[in-house]
């Protein structure tokens, strides 16, 4: 297997693991970190991280065409050296800014924020350094895979890439519970130098054995950039594939902005969301390959769309933990059919998301992968708004926030339907589902393009 790819290939899946573990490790506990830490009401650190996973992902289509024209080891290094710095500094800011938060607790001096003091604020031009860094590996690491395969080795090769992705997810977000076990909330802070550490190992990595034969697109004109990004943005098939999938994220994102108050509102305070989410990326890891051998034969659209069935299914199923009385194999029936529900979803993430990519690199003219790589993230961008704020809505609506009651009757009599929140999304997902079916039928009529 090996043989079949490029250094460059193995380069670039590698970084690309070292800054998912590294993004991962910060991003699970960002908000935590921006009220605990920093001070920032819930509502500002809610703003302040939406704006920035939502940069993360807007972003690529224009780092991408960037990287199209300087070349992609000069543009991963500039990445990674960004992200050093951004999580250098965002573990440095507390710690200079320190004697204006510091609070005796016993014998322990700890952190508690500047939540009088403007100075909170230089967080934002750090995170603007981490968007622009993590925008530019969005584009160039999944462009980079492109390159580096060939049409009869891009399915695999993309698969491979997905794995990788998914072990750093997987083990970025579990480093953080035993470093709190360590070192308590000041956890919080010392994530980020574990991130900074991993990203300068990554730029050594990129600046030692990233050395690519294709150099398509490099040194092109300015005129010719901004022609690539007009055609890209008037492609109708794509900009709707784009739309449809966006049903699948805003359902994935759940992981994040619906899970975790779920599951500790009705299953309890010992609920462990962290490890929840974490079932997503590990049957990844161990089912991608095998999911990708399977369709292998089949077209990218067709993959995607077992995929977008399976999405509803599993929503429906993370609903269904109400329906059980007692426990479920030791587990609170909440917890334990959540777990079943992400083990669907995770499913589902293996037909599409590969292909997904693979059906985007198919469609770029040579020279303009990374432009068409960003450009395919905007589903993420969408996702991100959409699915966080029908979240907030839905939650209020059917999970409210028990402080808000006075009595735990008077909190369970207004989320005993809490579980409609999931058929809110079984419908989202089954509406893409279809759409994509029409979508097929219709793009199949076009002769010439590729599947």
């Amino acid at each position: 297997m090996v043989a079949k790819y490029s250094r460059a290939f193995w380069t670039a899946n590698a970084a690309e693991l070292m800054e998912r573990m590294a993004y991962y490790a910060v991003f699970i506990v960002i908000t935590l970190y921006l009220s605990n830490t920093l001070g920032f009401s819930d509502i500002e650190a809610s703003i302040i991280s939406g704006l920035f996973s939502g940069g993360l992902y807007l972003l690529p289509m224009f780092t991408g065409a960037l990287a199209d024209k300087i070349g992609y080891r000069k543009s991963t290094a500039v990445a990674f050296a960004l992200l050093a710095v951004g999580y250098l500094f965002l573990g440095l800011l507390p710690l200079m800014l320190e004697s204006s938060g510091l609070v005796e607790y016993g014998e322990q001096t700890v952190f508690t924020g500047l939540r009088e003091s403007g100075r909170r604020y230089l967080i934002v031009p750090i995170m603007v350094i981490l968007m622009v860094g993590g925008a530019f590996i969005k584009s160039n690491i999944s462009a980079s895979v492109a390159r580096e395969t060939t049409s009869e080795t891009r399915a695999k090769g993309y698969s491979i890439f997905y794995m990788m992705v998914n072990i750093g997810s997987f083990t970025g977000k579990s480093v953080i519970d035993p470093l709190r076990h360590w070192v308590g909330e000041s956890a919080y802070i010392y994530i980020n130098f574990f991130s900074a550490a991993l990203c300068v190992v990554a730029l050594v990595a990129v600046l030692l054995f990233y050395h690519s034969a294709n150099t398509a697109g490099e040194g092109k004109s300015a005129r010719d950039v901004l022609h690539g990004m007009c055609k890209v943005l008037t492609n109708w098939r794509l900009l709707v594939l784009i739309l449809i999938v966006t049903g699948f994220w805003m359902v994935q994102q759940q992981l994040y902005a619906t899970m975790p108050k779920y599951v500790i509102r009705l299953a309890g305070e010992s609920a462990r969301p962290g490890w929840i989410a974490n079932v997503n990326p590990l049957v990844v890891v161990l089912c991608v390959n095998f999911v990708t051998r399977l369709m292998a034969r089949r077209k990218a659209l067709t993959s995607i769309t077992v995929g977008m069935f399976l999405i509803p299914l599993s929503a429906l199923v993370m609903a269904s933990g109400n329906l059980f009385g007692g426990d479920l194999l030791g587990f609170h029936p909440i917890t334990m059919m959540m777990v079943a529900g992400i083990v669907f979803q995770a499913l589902a993430e293996c037909f599409i998301s590969p292909r997904y990519m693979e059906y985007f690199s198919l469609q770029a003219p040579k020279g303009e992968e990374g432009l068409y790589l960003g450009f395919s993230q905007l589903h993420s961008f969408l996702s991100s708004i959409l699915g966080f704020g029908l979240s907030g809505i839905l939650l209020s609506r059917y999970c409210p926030d028990p402080a808000m009651y006075a009595t735990h009757e008077a909190w369970q009599a207004a989320a005993v339907n809490a579980h409609y929140i999931w058929y809110w999304f079984a419908a989202v997902g089954m509406v893409s589902a279809i759409a994509l079916i029409v979508y097929a039928k219709v793009t199949k009529k076009n002769n010439g393009e590729a599947d």
